[in-house]
């Protein structure tokens, strides 16, 4: 098999590659060929509407998967397994958004900002599969639900609406809640796997900053106002309201200012 010659080809690679670990190899040599200079841009191909995925996990619908507690050995396993499910469809996320979009003009950065996101997310799938691996399991032992790609498929026609729903809401979610799951993590002694948690909601901040930055950039290009254009298009392509508490600080740190995402907040519970 030949090597891709364009950064296209390449992304549409990932996405065909049905091998969750050889995925994740994958996107880390493109992005080191990319690094390299060895691929053109070449917008064009046309990108899978669905990437391929391995035969197993068992794919649900949201409501149909099971109810888990995170306690205990079989519930931190579990946890690792549905953060390495994230991770996996992060990768494809990623570079769908690069190849889908690679013919919008954006600056090169552009690009470069979101092939270091993919590679990022091939590293925390396999920090995540290292850790399955030292409690005896791997990926794929347990279902996972099928709802991450439904935000690619909703945005699939516009780049600012993708900017607004992927990093700008589901991975601004991952700031508000890792800080809990390593918390529970070293209270349960697995030091290791809270260190891996550590780096990835680190790493995460710079993806959301990702999101923001090219989203103003992207809407300022448009004549548009980021704040509105950004709640519009977050009421019109995601299902629900986004939920509180938030990670102000980190998401502050990302870019991400509260008076985009605060008046689309559900109602906190009443006690």
């Amino acid at each position: 098999m030949t090597e891709p010659t364009s950064l296209v080809e390449a992304a549409r690679e990932v996405l065909l590659c049905g091998e969750a670990d050889e995925k994740a190899r994958t996107a880390r040599r493109v992005a080191v060929a990319w690094s390299k200079g060895l691929l053109s841009v070449a917008p064009g191909i046309n990108m899978p509407v669905r990437p391929n995925r391995p035969a197993r996990p068992e794919l649900r619908l949201p409501r149909d998967m099971p109810r888990r507690s995170f306690k205990g050995e079989r519930g931190r396993v579990a946890l690792l397994h549905s953060l390495a499910h994230i991770e996996l469809n992060a990768i494809d996320l990623a570079f769908d958004l690069v190849g889908r979009f690679a013919g919008e003009p954006m600056p090169r950065a552009f690009l470069d900002d979101w092939i270091r996101v993919g590679d990022d997310e091939a590293r925390h799938f396999m920090m995540l599969q290292a850790r399955l691996a030292a409690h005896g399991a791997t990926y794929g032992d347990h279902p996972a639900h099928d709802g991450l790609w439904q935000a690619a498929e909703e945005t699939r026609h516009d780049l600012l609406a993708r900017l607004a729903i992927v990093p700008m809401v589901l991975e601004a979610r991952g700031l508000d809640v890792t800080p809990g799951m390593i918390s529970r993590l070293k209270d349960a002694g697995d030091l290791q796997s809270a260190q891996v948690l550590e780096t990835i909601y680190e790493e995460e901040k710079t993806h959301v900053r990702a999101g923001t930055r090219w989203f103003a950039h992207l809407a300022a290009m448009r004549g548009l106002d980021p704040e509105t254009s950004f709640r519009d298009l977050v009421k019109r392509h995601f299902r629900g309201a986004l939920k509180p508490p938030f990670n102000v600080e980190a998401r502050l740190e990302a870019g991400l200012e509260a008076r985009f995402y605060e008046p689309l907040a559900a109602p906190l519970p009443t006690e």
